[in-house]
């Protein structure tokens, strides 16, 4: 799985084309990928919210409890795997209507790879400070994003052009899901979930 990893990284072309190439079987084992990377950001925003810290305006440095942070990093890590088999789903959903052939298997494998930046840039968690992280958060979004519109046509054998319009809706489903997950994440405050401070 590594091997993806760095090759998405590097050379996203070419990995997408070695992707497309894999059998269903092969593919069922790579649905462990998001499940082992999703680990990464989870553990980074934990120790950093509990160990370094943040602070606003350089005022006192701001630190969760050990129980608050595991409770939120657990949430975290089940909310990142939730949008990746969600966004995977509708992949899969929309494929006969952009002329492509799915599987399950098939359409999350494509979320999982395509997040695969996000998942990197998840380490700057171990030091929480506020202008790296959200720098580092754009350029990793961005990437996701460039992965996810020249993957989707090599993966699914249509033309560029059907790829376009099927990752810009994919790209919709993604901004509904990324609400959803804002509105939960609300919620799960609300009954008990919410952060708690370190003296």
């Amino acid at each position: 799985m590594l091997q993806h990893s760095i090759g998405i990284l590097t050379k996203p072309t070419a990995e997408w084309q070695r992707l497309s190439e894999i059998p269903e079987n092969g593919r069922t084992i790579l649905l462990l990928y998001s499940v082992l990377w999703a680990i990464l950001p989870a553990v980074a925003w934990h120790y950093g919210t509990t160990h370094v810290g943040w602070s606003v305006g350089g005022g006192d440095t701001i630190r969760l409890t050990e129980d608050s942070a595991t409770v939120i990093s657990f949430l975290f890590y089940i909310g990142m795997i939730s949008c990746v088999v969600a966004i995977g789903y509708f992949i899969h959903w929309m494929a006969d209507t952009y002329g492509a052939q799915s599987t399950l298997t098939k359409g999350i494998l494509i979320a999982a790879i395509s997040a695969t930046p996000m998942f990197v840039a998840g380490a700057v968690g171990f030091y929480p400070l506020l202008w790296l992280d959200m720098l580092v958060g754009v350029a990793a979004v961005s990437w996701s994003v460039y992965l996810l519109y020249i993957g989707i046509p090599i993966v699914m054998g249509i033309s560029t052009e059907r790829g376009f319009l099927f990752a810009s809706a994919v790209m919709g489903v993604a901004l509904v899901i990324l609400i959803c997950l804002m509105v939960g994440s609300v919620m799960l405050w609300e009954w008990g979930a919410g952060p708690t401070f370190a003296d």
